[in-house]
């Protein structure tokens, strides 16, 4: 943390998730200083709140800590070479990302904690998407991470399609990361993620071409 607090006023993309027994959660998403997420990684349990730092582009990071995620050297070997974007995803689990597919291959490192990834082919996931969006009465975009994707019927309906089995074709593969593990993941295939554990949880993507 002492490292990260160097950059503390720094000002970040946020995600906020409330909701509790009694009340239905909320989402919302604003700019604020970086310590602000730093001081809920670190403070007490809010088990009724999440801060999320997701998809915050590298390029818009302090100069210091874009040296110090420095794009990987087999990316230059991929594809074309041509890296079309790059994420920061920071917070403390347990944090989500229902499942989505992506528009360019993906790289994924895991920086720090752990996340479980489940993918699926793209013809599995396609069909999973639809079947629990048509249960929802959901519009929402595959590759966009929109307020539907992280509240609601259709988030609920992906959520147990994916992790409770309720699904009958999304038979698929799963990775467990720790920090230091990469994974590929290939153009169309579907994905959703899971921070787990405790402590600090920090992930880094390159999509490619």
């Amino acid at each position: 943390m002492s490292y990260l607090e160097q950059h503390g006023s720094s000002t970040v993309p946020l995600e906020l998730t409330r909701g509790s027994a009694n009340e239905p959660p909320t989402f919302e998403r604003f700019e604020a200083p970086f310590s602000l997420l730093l001081a809920h990684m670190t403070g007490p349990p809010t088990p009724d709140l999440r801060m999320y730092l997701a998809q915050h582009s590298l390029v818009d990071l302090p100069n210091a800590l874009q040296t110090d995620l420095p794009t990987p050297a087999l990316l230059a070997k991929l594809g074309r070479g041509d890296i079309y974007a790059s994420s920061l995803w920071m917070g403390r689990p347990p944090t989500r990302t229902p499942l989505h597919r992506d528009p360019n291959p993906n790289m994924f490192v895991q920086l720090a904690g752990q996340k479980i990834v489940r993918l699926l082919k793209p013809e599995v996931g396609r069909g999973v998407y639809e079947r629990a969006k048509l249960r929802a009465g959901g519009g929402g975009r595959a590759n966009m991470r929109g307020e539907e994707m992280m509240v609601g019927d259709e988030m609920q309906a992906l959520e147990e399609a994916v992790w409770d089995a309720q699904d009958g074709g999304a038979e698929g593969v799963e990775a467990q990361l720790s920090a230091g593990d990469g994974l590929y993941i290939p153009l169309g295939w579907w994905h959703a993620v899971r921070g787990t554990g405790t402590g600090a949880n920090a992930s880094v993507n390159w999509w490619f071409r």
